[in-house]
């Protein structure tokens, strides 16, 4: 790329972003995996730059992508929460990225960039009314949307165990269970003459049964058509979705979308299902890896991604397109079905998935490839975020970040180029929802990377790096321990955080302490209130927003096929 003094762009490259869901960074093999195949991804990081302290900024889905999006922690747009309903939960919530949050994709918009989204969103869709849109990827300046409004999870899949409130779903069974059967013993009492409790009294404790069943039921026992749908833009085409056919459709969206915007700039984010539970594998990839079920998907994702790094090529654009891959967060390590291990591997990293502070559960691959512009076969260990990619996109298409807010992230580009030798980041904050966890000080002119815990999870068991006996760590309560004085540690030196210095042996302990403590008061200053967006009321089904392909209740529908594909 290239521009004058006053940078104006002379030509502005296209711009693909693919983002894996749940996927380690130790499940690559440029980043050490030597079991799983990844041959795509590294041939990517051969061809480019590979970042190794690439930081998400949530270790969850929904806040971790807000933050991409739009540049900012999450909790400044009300996207992280103070409860434990850490992500959206229902495609018919009223939750989701707020209208007045302006997204890399709004910017590109503006500077002329087709924009498409293929694949995951879960930043919620409606806000008031059943077509109203507010949260959807066409509000937030894409142009074309093909993919999943919510997220994958085991419920989409029929053969697989519930997920969603699993715990809370199995007591509501039970007490449903218990006043049918409380019911049914008063009717047979009254009948053989035990009791003399009025039938009016047993019909209303059977009304009472009953609309404490259909309360819950209505929206437990039908998740795979609240939430397993597909959008084509403002259309419902699959309710529910048929996850078999997934892979193949959402491929295809993608490599559609770039050979009919190869004149451009065109902004493709790929936004994968992939490797997130239930692990949907298609037939060519199941049992092929050396890592079960978990290892095929991984390497049916690379595969994915080396056809769309074809349909580039193959377009004569690869010298145009500036290609990025990464993951929203570290690998979900409780995974688990029975013995088999159906999450990823952070490496040598604590932690994972849930977790926002140990490096497990943020630190995530970050690759870039623009041949002839970014140098290639390059490896930087400086501190970077996914919340970077916001002003670095939006620097390449010749646009502006918005001056009305505070934006977190920081153009990569002199990085990337070797202009400068140093991160821009000097401190890095990791939440845990909408509680602080951690704060790493990259202190440049010592080359100490100092990250301090004020809050860690309870492991379960304690000698396990994961929270095995909850499903997932919390940010806060009985599962969380508060240090003070926080724990201390070198990355540099101790990049597993696997032993904590101490005020006896590490000299700088207190100076350090009371840095990190000054920059945290000077960041809480930053902050302003905003409407939470996960709060309770927020995330609960809303029957009048389902987004619904027929006549709400009665929603289903396979579109696919029915009529040719728009096109922009």
């Amino acid at each position: 790329y290239e521009r004058n003094e006053r940078t104006k762009l002379f030509y502005k490259p296209n711009i693909v972003l693919i983002l894996a869901d749940d996927l380690g960074i130790g499940d690559v093999g440029c980043y050490g995996n030597d079991t799983i195949r990844t041959p795509n991804i590294d041939h990517l990081a051969k061809e480019g730059v590979k970042l190794t302290q690439h930081i998400a900024a949530a270790p969850l889905c929904t806040p971790s992508r807000a933050a991409f999006l739009t540049g900012r922690y999450p909790i400044r747009s009300g996207m992280d929460a103070t409860n434990d309903y850490r992500v959206i939960q229902w495609a018919g919530a009223s939750g989701g990225l707020p209208p007045n949050e302006t997204t890399f994709a709004k910017i590109l918009q503006q500077q002329g960039y087709i924009t498409g989204l293929i694949g995951k969103w879960h930043q919620g869709v409606n806000c008031e009314s059943r077509n109203d849109y507010c949260h959807h990827p066409l509000n937030h300046g894409f142009d074309y949307f093909y993919g999943m409004p919510f997220s994958l999870m085991n419920d989409c899949q029929i053969t697989q165990p519930p997920e969603k409130d699993r715990v809370l779903r199995t007591k509501l069974w039970l007490y449903s269970q218990t006043i049918g059967l409380a019911v049914l013993t008063l009717a047979i009492a009254r009948l053989t003459g035990l009791v003399s409790v009025t039938w009016k009294i047993i019909t209303c404790f059977a009304w009472f049964g009953f609309l404490f069943f259909a309360s819950w039921f209505s929206s437990y026992g039908f998740i795979r058509y609240w939430d397993c749908i597909m959008m084509r833009n403002h259309e419902i085409t699959e309710q529910p979705m048929v996850v078999e056919r997934t892979t193949s459709l959402i491929l295809r969206e993608a490599v559609s979308f770039i050979e009919r915007n190869k004149h451009g700039p065109f902004l493709l984010f790929v936004s994968f299902l992939h490797v997130h539970t239930p692990l949907i594998t298609t037939e060519l990839f199941l049992g092929k890896s050396r890592y079960g079920l978990y290892g095929d998907n991984v390497e049916e994702m690379d595969w994915m991604v080396g056809k769309i790094l074809d349909a580039i090529d193959k377009k004569g654009l690869k010298n145009t397109t500036l290609t990025y891959f990464s993951s929203d967060h570290g690998g979900f390590l409780e995974a688990q079905g029975g013995k088999a291990q159906l999450g990823g591997w952070n490496g040598i990293y604590k932690g994972g998935k849930g977790m926002g502070g140990w490096e497990g559960g943020i630190r995530v691959p970050g690759i870039f490839r623009w041949p002839g512009v970014l140098p290639a076969d390059t490896v930087i260990d400086e501190p970077t975020s996914l919340m970077d990619i916001y002003p670095t996109v939006a620097y390449l298409a010749g646009g502006i970040v918005p001056q009305d807010r505070v934006i977190d992230g920081r153009n990569l580009m002199p990085l990337l180029q070797g202009s400068i030798q140093h991160s821009e980041h000097e401190f890095l904050f990791h939440y845990c929802g909408m509680y602080l966890h951690a704060v790493r000080w990259h202190q440049k002119d010592s080359g100490a990377l100092w990250k301090v815990h004020y809050v860690t999870p309870i492991f379960q068991p304690e000698d396990a790096r994961a929270c095995y006996g909850r499903g997932i760590c919390p940010c806060f309560g009985e599962g969380v321990t508060h240090h003070d004085p926080p724990l201390l540690f070198d990355l540099s030196r101790d990049p597993s955080e696997a032993k904590p210095l101490l005020p006896a042996t590490e000299p700088l302990f207190d100076t350090v302490i009371s840095r990190i403590e000054r920059a945290v008061q000077e960041h809480r200053q930053t902050l302003t209130p905003v409407p939470q967006q996960l709060s309770l009321y927020n995330i609960m089904w809303k029957p009048w927003l389902q987004p619904c392909c027929g006549t709400f209740p009665f929603c289903w529908c396979d579109k696919e096929g029915d009529s040719a594909h728009p096109a922009l």
